[in-house]
């Protein structure tokens, strides 16, 4: 099978394009090779397809940041994998021509009309772990959503009777005026565009073509999501009314507080205490990570605030897939509640060490008192 063409250059912009410009290109390439100005022409047509479904990923932030990483192969992730035909791009796009051309459907030039519609977005909640949101996981969610209709699958008919072409627009869905090259279609105000009159309404669903059912599905949450991060199932949502396509599931995450981390980007901060010998004669101490404990070795003579990293030990990057470092902020803890004998050691240290006399130089009270 033939590998696609970069979706940058089939709408000749550079990958740092804006919004605008790619609007711009699109809006070009689907006037130039829209095929009722290309009639039996199949190169023109493919084009068309390729320019449709290029603008379809880069005008969504999520799919370009995934294509822009990982190529076509990425965009699996997302449950796009392109368009099959030109019943898929016009259902799909919903109301991308009206962004990009200014009316409600995109006629051609008069003859290919949108006769369906796109069914509701859903949107999902879900909670995860610090730990979670880091490295990525797999979840399962359970959600109710609308499904096709048991009784009649979705034709909205009760069984053993069919819709009636509608006698207003004769079942094009959409009645159309003329302006200079370009048709302006509306949808049909008997039939609400879908060119079908249901003159027997199924009793189940009472001619919605749809019933609530219970859907449970597999979330790949991939590690480096923050919260409010939305990740977007294609296909997932409602479906459509009269056979359109469904909309997407929008599963939007809430990470819980870690009492241990904080995190900066890609890398994690923490704050290990230490005993006052530990710093004073350098330790080896173990550090709780996401994936365990690690070794970290304190040099002599550390103070308070001093920060050591542990490479690799943080968040997974959503950009480079690489994890960031782990930051650990160091606190030397004072003793308290000393004994008689580690008080009088510590009198002894003190002694031994100059802290009893006076220092060289200017002491700090000094110091203070000049500067006023």
């Amino acid at each position: 099978m033939a590998s696609k063409r970069d979706y940058y250059e089939i709408l000749g912009v550079g990958r740092d394009a804006s919004e605008q410009d790619i609007k711009k290109s699109y809006r070009e390439a689907a006037l130039k090779y829209h095929p009722d100005r290309n009639p039996d022409d199949d190169v023109a047509e493919e084009r068309f397809k390729e320019a449709a479904e290029a603008y379809e990923v880069l005008r969504d932030d999520e799919k370009r940041a995934m294509y822009d990483r990982f190529g076509h192969d990425g965009l699996r992730q997302t449950g796009f994998t392109g368009f099959t035909g030109f019943e898929d791009i016009f259902s799909h796009f919903g109301d991308i021509f009206e962004d990009i051309f200014g009316f409600g459907t995109f006629g051609g030039f008069g003859t290919r009309q949108r006769a369906v519609d796109r069914g509701a977005d859903l949107r999902y909640n879900m909670e995860i772990t610090f730990e979670e949101a880091a490295l990525g996981t797999e979840k399962v969610v359970t959600f109710e959503r609308a499904g096709v209709c048991p009784t009649c699958e979705g034709t909205c008919c009760a069984p053993g009777t069919y819709p009636d072409t509608c006698p207003t627009c004769g079942g094009r869905g959409a009645v159309t005026r003329s302006q200079g090259i370009f048709s302006l279609s509306t949808a049909c105000p008997h039939c609400q565009g879908g060119g079908r009159v249901i003159r027997h309404p199924c009793e189940t669903c009472r001619g919605t073509g749809r019933t609530t059912e219970e859907k449970t599905l597999t979330v790949q949450v991939p590690g480096g999501v923050e919260s409010g991060s939305r990740l977007r199932l294609t296909g997932e949502g409602e479906p459509g009314p009269r056979g359109g396509s469904s909309g997407d599931l929008y599963v939007v995450l809430h990470v819980q507080p870690h009492p241990l981390y904080e995190r900066h980007g890609d890398d994690l901060v923490c704050t290990v205490p230490i005993s006052f010998s530990q710093a004073a004669l350098g330790a080896e101490i173990e550090v709780p990570t996401l994936n365990g404990t690690e070794r970290l070795k304190i040099p002599r003579g550390i103070q308070s605030g001093k920060v050591l990293s542990i490479p690799r030990a943080g968040a997974v990057s959503l950009r480079h897939r690489r994890r960031g470092d782990l930051h650990v902020q160091i606190h030397v803890q004072t003793p308290t509640d000393l004994s008689p004998e580690q008080e009088d050691l510590l009198r002894q240290f003190a002694a031994l060490s100059g802290s009893e006399v006076k220092p060289k130089g200017k002491g700090f009270f000094e110091r203070f008192k000049d500067s006023l």
